[in-house]
């Protein structure tokens, strides 16, 4: 899947709720599926939140929804594919409000390709990521870096892939990640043996999307219709 010849805007928002970065995709769907916008990137981290997917089940959280809200991680609906995940200020997440054209609207497809920037970002990094036949994401030894679900209305995707970025990887720890009892989470921080700053990964994660998407990324405000 490649948009080239098209530019992306691309808003690098910090740290937003979770709640009201959904609402924001929704109103960025909105706008994309009546060509008010262009295709969009949101760049972002999140405070701490437990997310369940459409299928997500109850068994995978190991304390109850009212206890991980006392423990600051409040567990929320997100409407997206996949099982349950973690978010926190540790990860960045690559939110690609995109209209897909016709015959390319394949979200199999779409979701390789977000892999493929994660792997890209990998490699950039000196890492060897990979995917796991069976389990969409980033893996490297055996771990999961990224994860990965999406959603389309209209064929305009909305949600993306979650990158473990810092080393804090608590949040992990009171969930069982996508429901997989198998593999553990690792993040680029502790992979490097470095910090790696929320404006380096970015940087970088801009050019491997750019790359993979094959369309420039033009950095910008919201439009204030938006806000």
């Amino acid at each position: 899947m490649r948009e080239a010849g098209r530019a992306f805007a691309v808003h690098r928002l910090g740290l937003v709720p979770y709640s009201d970065a959904l609402a924001l995709q929704k109103r960025l769907v909105q706008a994309r599926n009546k060509d008010e916008i262009p295709n969009t990137l949101l760049l972002l981290s999140h405070p701490h939140v437990i997310t369940l997917g459409r299928s997500a089940s109850a068994r995978f959280l190991k304390r109850s929804a009212e206890e991980l809200a006392a423990l600051g991680y409040p567990v929320v609906e997100a409407g997206r594919g996949g099982e349950i995940t973690y978010h926190g200020p540790d990860q960045t997440v690559l939110y690609p409000i995109i209209k897909l054209e016709e015959g390319r609207r394949d979200l199999h497809l779409f979701l390789r390709n977000l892999e493929e920037v994660g792997i890209a970002i990998c490699r950039e990094l000196g890492l060897v990521g990979e995917r796991v036949t069976g389990r969409t994401g980033v893996w490297v030894a055996g771990q999961k870096v990224a994860a990965i679900g999406v959603r389309a209305r209209a064929w305009v995707t909305f949600h993306g892939m979650a990158v473990n970025r810092g080393p804090d990887l608590t949040g992990f720890h009171h969930i069982v990640p996508c429901g997989l009892q198998d593999a553990g989470v690792t993040s680029l921080a502790g992979l490097l043996k470095r910090d790696l700053p929320a404006w380096e990964f970015e940087e970088l994660a801009m050019k491997k999307f750019s790359e993979v998407f094959g369309s420039s990324l033009t950095p910008s405000d919201l439009p204030s219709f938006l806000l």
